[in-house]
């Protein structure tokens, strides 16, 4: 192929796209590291157009989500990890243009470069068909991972779910107590108790950190009341 025409089979193969401007699209696939201009700028843009699509579509789907809950879902769907499998998913690495080094250490599999062009990409398609299509191309990428998506409060630590219920109610706020620490200093094991005075609940935890073993806690205090609020796992 072309070296101009490089990127146009991927575009069609894999997005079902024609370009009007495939300048756009080089720029886009070409790392940093790589000579030319690269896709620094149109990540920028990219991740902006990304993120409205993909918070409007949220939006829509979870009307009763707080802002917290929406923000905390959107995480889910465009943090780099799953932005990074859409792209493995499209063979972006394949398509992508980058430097003598990075391509010996397997640039063209690592997640943040990959997440950083499929950005670039989205960035690509918003100039060269405008919002209309790069709306239509990330909701059908995206489609099926939103509506896998949990409810909104699964994606809460166990501590938060039960402070929330709490607060709800106008309750104290859970008591957490260090029991004892066990092992030594570089693999301990933490055994925390998670009180609820009010409502005559107590729950035991163990981890590898205080933090773990709250959690652990709480989560047993929710189990307790999972029968009345659907709170628990």
């Amino acid at each position: 192929m072309d070296r101009l025409d490089w990127p146009l089979a991927w575009l069609r193969a894999e997005l079902g796209y024609e370009p009007h401007d495939l300048t756009l699209f080089r720029t886009a696939l070409t790392h940093r590291s790589a000579p030319g201009p690269n896709n620094e700028r149109l990540e920028f843009l990219g991740d902006a157009v990304l993120n409205l699509v993909v918070a409007h579509h949220l939006y829509a789907a979870f009307p009763d989500a707080s802002e917290g809950d929406l923000s905390r879902l959107r995480a889910r769907v465009v943090s780099g990890e799953p932005l990074a499998q859409i792209a493995a998913s499209l063979k972006l690495g394949e398509a992508l243009q980058l430097g003598s080094g990075e391509l010996k250490s397997g640039g063209f599999r690592r997640q943040s470069i990959l997440a950083d062009a499929f950005e670039a990409v989205c960035g690509a398609v918003y100039l060269d068909g405008g919002f209309a299509a790069a709306n239509s191309l990330i909701e059908r990428l995206f489609e099926p991972r939103i509506a896998a998506l949990p409810a909104p409060h699964e994606l809460k630590d166990a501590k938060t779910r039960l402070q929330e219920y709490l607060q709800s109610r106008g309750l104290p706020l859970p008591q957490y107590r260090v029991e004892r620490i066990e092992g030594e200093a570089h693999e301990q094991t933490f055994h925390v108790t998670c009180e609820v005075p009010a409502l005559r609940l107590a729950g035991e935890g163990r981890g590898s950190s205080r933090r773990r073993a709250e959690q652990e806690a709480a989560e047993r205090i929710l189990s307790d009341l999972d029968g009345d609020t659907g709170l628990g796992t």
